[in-house]
């Protein structure tokens, strides 16, 4: 058997600082009324002795958790499948770490799950929330409305009752797809397509009226439901290709859909993009990149909005204002995106 040290106490740290225990309290738990340089003696003792804080005892003071929610309305096989996830969480992993607050993941198996997530916010553990793909019957705003936790949403909400107000995180989706298809027409193009994602969330609802605001009347078979997902993709693809095959371009409306669709063509002997052009939404390199050929796509910067997200939350945390307007007069932070062109288009 080993023998560890003790850990350092506040005491300990007050008698190498000279200082009373009460003094050292206030400025390791962020306290004001400490002249700096009884501060600095403190934090050089703090920093010699090795003292790490006692997060209940700091709570007690801050009434801070230094913990942030991630909540994904996602089971965990799509969230760990699906890169999209692993770059915003790599966003908003970078920007609690700058500011030395956790991250806790909650995601959503079932319903059973948004009473446990909301039992959990209400709860007192975590500072405050930010949630993403969200459904459009999903219960968890309200649920989380209840608890009264400070949230950013990932996403425009779907919600029109006028009582919850929302600060969100999203990108232009509508005027993405409107780029995309316009893209496709510039490049001669006149039967466009466009694979749907899932309906019941409004990045795709904004994707499908930026397609019909520049297809107008197209033919409707010539759009099809998808899921977000390769197999989703593969499966509406196909019913495209039965309804009508003259097709000769494709707006998917992401990119790992559009790896199901590069599959079909190539299995129906249609070239990309000498028969069929393709052009898919998110621009997410560990798909867009490897794909025969690379995929042209519209990019949106989802590590970005990731960042921006627990920005938001935190400054509002750190400025008293945690789950109001981030920008005077808006409900949200809408960011751009714009058409990267590889080969598939």
């Amino acid at each position: 058997m080993t023998e560890t040290a003790s850990r350092p106490t506040l005491e300990a740290v007050a008698a190498r600082a000279g200082v009373s225990r009460a003094t050292v309290s206030r400025v390791v738990n962020g306290g004001d009324g400490v002249r700096e340089p009884l501060a600095e003696r403190v934090r050089r003792a703090v920093e010699e002795l090795g003292y790490v804080p006692n997060q209940a005892a700091r709570s007690l003071v801050t009434r801070r958790h230094d913990a942030v929610a991630v909540v994904i309305a996602e089971p965990e096989t799509r969230v760990f499948a699906d890169p999209f996830f692993a770059l915003q969480l790599r966003g908003i992993s970078k920007e609690l770490t700058a500011h030395d607050s956790q991250l806790v993941l909650l995601l959503t198996e079932g319903r059973d799950d948004h009473a446990r997530v909301a039992r959990y916010l209400a709860g007192g553990h975590v500072d405050g929330a930010l949630v993403f793909s969200l459904h459009l019957d999903d219960p968890l705003p309200g649920l989380i409305h209840g608890a009264g936790v400070p949230t950013v949403f990932g996403g425009r909400p779907g919600w029109g009752d006028g009582v919850r107000e929302a600060v969100y995180v999203d990108c232009d989706n509508r005027g993405g797809a409107r780029q995309a298809v316009r893209h496709l027409l510039g490049l001669g193009r006149t039967r466009v397509a466009h694979i749907t994602g899932a309906l019941d969330q409004t990045s795709a609802v904004d994707r499908l009226d930026g397609y019909r605001d520049v297809m107008g009347d197209a033919d409707p078979a010539l759009v099809a439901q998808g899921d977000f997902t390769p197999s989703g993709g593969e499966r509406a693809m196909r019913e495209l290709l039965e309804r009508r095959p003259d097709l000769d371009a494709v707006f998917v409306a992401n990119d790992l859909s559009a790896l199901g669709v590069l599959r079909v063509l190539r299995e129906a002997g249609r070239r990309v993009p000498e028969d069929v052009a393709v052009i898919g939404f998110d621009d997410m390199l560990p798909i867009v990149e490897q794909t025969e050929p690379p995929l042209t796509t519209v990019r949106q910067d989802i590590e970005d909005m990731g960042r921006l997200m627990a920005r938001l939350l935190i400054g509002g945390l750190e400025g008293g204002s945690a789950g109001k307007d981030p920008v005077p007069g808006r409900s949200g932070v809408v960011l751009p995106t714009t058409v990267v062109r590889r080969a598939s288009a």
